[in-house]
Parts: C-alpha cells; sequence; structure tokens
C-alpha cells in the first residue's frame, strides 16, 4: 500500500510540476483574479501568507528577503503611497521579453520579465503597493512567478497602525529608498537593497495548517 502511495505522489509531483512549466506568462498572471484569505507571516502594518517551502532570510521595516532553497525573493512594501492611494498607469515596455499590466477591481501593478546580461532573468512584479523582483534562470520563471503572486495577493494593510507610523514620521525613508512604481531596468545586473537604519520586526508566526 506505501508502494502505491508513493508512485502516486511521484506522479502527481512531475504532473504537477509539468504543468506550470507549460503555462504561458499570461496564464500565470490570471491567478492574480483568484481570492487569497490565508496568511501566516505578520509584520508591522500588514500581514501575508509564506508558500510552503519558502522561509525569511532577513526582514526589516516594509523589506523582506525570502528565498525557496534556489532562488531569492527581494519584497518591498510601499505603505506611504498605499495609505495615499497613489494610482499608477503602467506602460507595456515592448522590449522586455514579457510586459503586462495587472487590473482586478481596485488593485492593479504589472508584470515585467527582463533579460540580464549574465543570461538571467530580472522579475518584477508589482501588486497591492508591494513589488516583489528575482534574478532567476528562465527555466524557473514560471514557478518564481507563480509564488511571487501567491505573496502579493495575501497582503493585507493594517490601517491604523500604518497611520500611526506617518504620524510618527517613521516612514519618510519609504518615499525615498525605493519606488516600487519604478522598474529596475538598469546599468547594474544586480538587486540592491538598503537595510541601515531600518529596525526589525516581528519573527514568523508559522502557520499551523500547513504543519499537518
Amino acid at each position: 500500500m506505501k508502494k502505491v502511495l508513493v508512485i502516486i505522489s511521484l506522479i502527481f509531483l512531475i504532473t504537477g510540476c509539468t504543468n506550470v512549466n507549460n503555462l504561458t506568462y499570461d496564464e500565470i498572471i490570471q491567478n492574480f483574479g483568484t481570492n487569497s484569505s490565508r496568511t501566516n507571516t505578520y509584520r508591522t502594518g500588514y500581514r501575508y501568507y509564506l508558500p510552503r517551502g519558502m522561509q525569511v532570510n532577513s526582514s526589516t521595516l516594509f523589506n523582506e528577503i525570502l528565498e525557496d532553497g534556489k532562488n531569492t525573493y527581494y519584497l518591498y512594501v510601499d505603505a506611504v503611497s498605499y495609505i495615499n492611494q497613489v494610482n499608477y498607469e503602467y506602460e507595456v515596455n515592448s522590449d522586455s521579453l514579457y510586459s503586462s499590466a495587472i487590473t482586478n477591481g481596485d488593485k492593479f501593478g504589472y508584470v515585467e520579465i527582463n533579460l540580464q546580461e549574465n543570461d538571467k532573468y530580472l522579475v518584477e512584479i508589482m501588486y497591492n503597493y508591494a513589488k516583489i523582483e528575482v534574478i532567476v534562470d528562465e527555466a524557473d520563471i514560471n514557478e518564481v512567478m507563480l509564488s511571487a503572486i501567491s505573496i502579493l495577493k495575501s497582503i493585507v494593510y493594517n490601517n491604523s497602525v500604518i497611520t500611526n507610523l506617518l504620524e510618527d514620521n517613521v516612514l519618510n525613508f519609504a518615499e525615498e529608498e525605493f519606488n516600487i512604481f519604478n522598474d529596475v531596468n538598469n546599468d547594474s545586473d544586480y538587486i540592491e537593497v538598503d537595510t541601515d537604519d531600518f529596525n526589525p520586526v516581528e519573527e514568523e508566526i508559522p502557520d499551523t495548517d500547513l504543519l499537518n
């Protein structure tokens, strides 16, 4: 019986992986249209869902570095733009491998994939006033996109906490350090993260559902 279960599990994993790799980028971003009500990671002013197999490498105020065992994800949360409800219209970049605006109700964003000089690809996904950037091999783009989308669409903000931070003048750096509405298509092959002068926030709270 155990051998049968193992064989079935292997078939499921192999088939699932094949299906993911066969999806088009347009099909992948359709996942923004599905609802996400689960969160298992709690931060100052927001919370989100961290997919199984991923972990937090480091965490500062509104910046996270996440890992899945192979790739590193840089998450930026723009609380200033969120609380001010800044609107942004993305212009498709015809020079990119893939470029698309995202609209889902009152939420918006974009996906852009660009080839880097080291034959890797920079995947940028902005949605719901947060952004994830990852530099990956071409073969990993689909899986990375799905993980990033799962995180971004799950983000829930705490208005009162963010408002208090703004009143305390804590978020002045947010408008200067990083602009989630701008792409990172510059001369550098590396994603730059400035963690100076940031204060640590709460540790990740495990999702008991995922531990079972």
